[in-house]
C-alpha cells in the first residue's frame, strides 16, 4: 500500500473553518466517486510543521492507494469529473503545500487513535534493517503503521510513525514527534 501525504494551508484571511468545509467536501466527493485502485483518505490537522510556512494549522491528508498505477489514477481524478469543482474550491483557499510518496512498512492504517506523527532519518551510512529495526515492535500493536518514505517530492523526514503515544526511538534518528488531530476520515 502507498500513501500520497500532501500538507497544505489556508491563505491568510481564509477562515480555517471555512478551509476545512471545502476540504471534507473534496474528501466527501473523492470517497463517493473514488478512481479505481483508491483505498480511501484522511485528514489530520498540525500545529507548527517545519517544513510549512504558515503560523495558522496545517492540514495533513493522507491517499491511501494500492500501487503507483493507482497513484497515478488518482493524480488525474482529483482534479476531473465531479471531483474538480470540490478540488478547485479548496486549492483557491490555498497558501501553499508540499508532499511525498511513503509506503506502508509494518502496522495498519488504523488512525482513529493516532495523536502523533514521530518523523524521523536515517542517519548516513546506517543500513536499512538497522534503521528501521530501531522502531520497537509495541509501537506497532496500537495501530497506525509505519510508514517508509519513497519519493522526495518534499521535505519530510524519511519515516514516519503514526501512533497514539510518543514513542521511545533512538535519538540517532534524529525523531520529531508532531501531534495531530483527526479531521477526516473516509472509513468512519
Amino acid at each position: 500500500m502507498l500513501a500520497y501525504v500532501f500538507w497544505h494551508w489556508a491563505s491568510p484571511g481564509v477562515a480555517p473553518s471555512a478551509y476545512e468545509a471545502s476540504l471534507v467536501a473534496f474528501h466527501e466527493t473523492l470517497a463517493r466517486h473514488a478512481p479505481a485502485g483508491f483505498r480511501r483518505s484522511f485528514v489530520f490537522t498540525v500545529q507548527d510543521v517545519p517544513w510549512a510556512d504558515t503560523p495558522g494549522p496545517v492540514y495533513e491528508d493522507w491517499y491511501l492507494v494500492e500501487d503507483f498505477t493507482a497513484l497515478g489514477r488518482l493524480n488525474e481524478g482529483a482534479v476531473s469529473g465531479v471531483r474538480r469543482e470540490p478540488h478547485d474550491a479548496v486549492a483557491q483557499r490555498a497558501d501553499g503545500g508540499v508532499g511525498s510518496v511513503f509506503r506502508l512498512r509494518a502496522g495498519a492504517p488504523v488512525v482513529t487513535r493516532v495523536q502523533f506523527a514521530l518523523r524521523f532519518s536515517k542517519p548516513p551510512g546506517m543500513p536499512y534493517d538497522a534503521f528501521y529495526g530501531g522502531i520497537p515492535g509495541t509501537a506497532l500493536e496500537a495501530g497506525g503503521g509505519l510508514w517508509e518514505r519513497q519519493m522526495v517530492l518534499g521535505p519530510a523526514p524519511e519515516g514516519c510513525l503514526l501512533a497514539p503515544e510518543v514513542v521511545d526511538i533512538p535519538h540517532a534518528l534524529d525523531p520529531m514527534a508532531l501531534a495531530v488531530a483527526l479531521c477526516w476520515d473516509s472509513a468512519s
